[in-house]
């Protein structure tokens, strides 16, 4: 059985995930709108495999005996100036539940609550993932500046990316 505080952890952990998820459709709408059909994809996938971390999430605190409650999500930003704004935001997004993530494992230490730890190793991996892919692409951009067929061609690059297959923690 979990222990109360680590289950109120892992809610907020799974509800920043659903905001993820949330703030990567609005991104993807964004780019929707400007016809960068491949930037649409690859936050579109983010979308996803946030929503995945989302429910794997909500399957151990189930599992563990716990119960995740439900919360309102807030509103996610949809405007931004130009892309270098969008991945430098991402980047932050993925550094806070990157930073959100190090706290539970923490926690889950100092408890001696092993499974727990055991579930988090999967997320801080994943994470590391995370940061430096949205570096890349970020310090691609950047390269980038107003050149626009090098930014036609990052675009054709980002469609051809795919949903990881999914596994369990």
């Amino acid at each position: 059985m979990i222990k109360k505080d680590m289950e109120q952890l892992l809610n907020e952990q799974f509800h920043r995930e659903m905001f993820s998820a949330m703030q990567y459709l609005a991104i993807a709408s964004h780019y929707e709108e400007q016809n960068l059909d491949g930037f649409a994809n690859f936050y579109r996938i983010q979308a996803q495999e946030e929503m995945v971390h989302a429910m794997k999430q909500f399957d151990y605190v189930h599992q563990v005996d716990g119960k995740i409650t439900m919360q309102a999500i807030p509103k996610a930003k949809s405007d931004f100036k130009d892309n270098v704004e969008v991945f430098q935001f991402t980047l932050e997004q993925e550094r806070g539940v990157t930073e959100s993530i190090n706290r539970i494992m923490k926690a889950a230490q100092d408890i001696g609550d092993f499974a727990t730890q055991s579930f988090l190793q999967w997320f801080v991996n994943e994470q590391v993932e995370e940061e430096g892919l949205i570096r890349n692409i970020l310090q691609k951009l950047k390269m980038i500046g107003d050149n626009s067929s090098a930014l036609y061609l990052l675009n054709e690059e980002l469609k051809t990316r795919r949903p990881e297959p999914t596994t369990n923690a």
